[in-house]
């Protein structure tokens, strides 16, 4: 252990900054995203379409409907949108149809310019429905009995144009559930989510396993066609429905849908790499400013409180305490609903999830910038992309 020079001290010192104002705001609004409540006694409730965008989801998709078309919600209907798939999703579909008249069936052949395939497909369903309101979901989101009925009633008792429930992901091996958690501990409190339930606050959040919205919001804010190009297309939706002034609102939905968000830490990372670029806006600045915190703030302290004397040692000690507390608060509500023993092991990871996270950026920045972004067997050219987000922020910028 050895004392280090004064500014490797005045770094450590920024570095406890950096994460305990934040931490401390955290737990004052550490019930800001609450539990979606079950609607108590009997409601009149409006036309609900659920848009499901399928390609090659064979293994999923059964599972995933059966929990739909089991709900009891008393007018629904859902339609799935088979994007190209070359597996068993379409058999399986057909013969769900056969049973069930309130599934109905779209088929994408072929790709039109200028869409990813998922968003054609969101928009493709979202055309042909007839609900007031619109769920737009994944193939691989299980949903228990009453989900649907307690959100739309909740929003709409609550006057809210957009519902966003954050699932419970199910994740296998401990890596990937280190993983996991680190994510849904930066997306709620490094990102912010939580902060979309204030109404004082800008930020806009969005959640593809369950996107709530009202038809008469989602038309205003120019469909799906407007996010046409974003692989980020469920927090955009999110972001340009709250951009247009709508009201939003995020809940906690652990306990009432659950989806497998990938099988592996190495797909979960690959399956970023479309994404991670977008969230940034196509900006390297951007991307490095991300690296150069996740270094600093979650890899540095937990290596370093181990070398470090004096006053670093402490300081960094509050800042692994910081960071523990906050991703078991966050991976007891998407993963495991309750603290085991092998939530600690998942804390301790925390240095190895931010640093394969931090991979994932790296990779995605690469990957966009040398070849562009590919997804579903489809490249975009990286200034195609960045075309459409500019015009996004420009059409989200005149509305306010």
């Amino acid at each position: 252990m050895v004392t280090p020079p004064l500014v490797v001290t005045i770094f450590d010192a920024l570095v406890f900054l950096a994460v305990v104002a934040p931490f401390l705001l955290l737990i004052r609004h550490r019930n800001a995203v609450p539990t979606l409540p079950a609607f108590p006694g009997p409601v009149t409730l409006p036309r609900l379409s659920v848009v499901v965008p399928a390609r090659d989801e064979g293994s999923t998709i059964g599972r995933a409907l059966g929990s739909l078309l089991a709900q009891d919600y008393p007018d629904l209907e859902v339609i799935v949108v088979d994007d190209r798939s070359s597996d068993t999703t379409a058999d399986i579909l057909r013969e769900i149809a056969a049973r069930d008249g309130r599934l109905l069936v779209l088929r994408v052949d072929e790709l039109p310019a200028g869409w990813l395939g998922k968003n054609h497909a969101m928009w493709r369903g979202a055309d042909r429905a007839s609900g007031e309101w619109l769920l737009f979901t994944d193939a691989d989101v299980v949903f228990a009995q009453g989900a649907l009925r307690d959100a739309v009633a909740y929003a709409a008792a609550e006057r809210l144009d957009h519902l966003t429930l954050a699932p419970r992901l199910v994740a296998r091996g401990l890596a990937l559930r280190a993983f996991v958690a680190f994510f849904g501990y930066a997306f709620i409190a490094l990102w912010g989510a939580y902060l979309a339930n204030d109404p004082k606050s800008k930020r806009g959040v969005g959640i593809g396993a369950f996107n709530l919205v009202r038809g008469s919001a989602y038309e205003r804010i120019g469909t799906m066609r407007a996010l046409s190009l974003r692989p980020d297309d469920d927090i955009r939706l999110g972001r340009r429905l709250r951009g247009f002034g709508f009201r939003q609102r995020v809940l906690n939905g652990s306990a009432r849908l659950s989806v497998e968000w990938y099988p592996s830490l190495g797909a979960a990372i690959s399956g970023l790499e479309k994404s991670m670029y977008s969230s940034m806006e196509y900006r390297v600045i951007d991307a490095a400013g991300v690296l150069l915190y996740l270094g600093a703030t979650m890899v540095w302290p937990f290596v370093a409180i181990v070398l470090v004397g004096g006053i670093d040692r402490v300081l960094l000690a509050f800042v692994v305490a910081c960071r523990m507390a906050a991703l078991l608060e966050t991976y007891r509500q998407s993963i495991s609903l309750k603290l085991t023993p092998s939530a600690l092991l998942v804390a301790v990871l925390l240095p190895f999830s931010a640093a394969c996270f931090g991979w994932a950026i790296v990779r995605s920045v690469y990957l966009a910038e040398t070849r562009g972004v590919r997804w579903r067997g489809t490249i975009y050219p990286l200034s195609l992309l960045r075309a459409q987000s500019g015009l996004e922020g420009i059409a989200a910028n005149r509305s306010r």
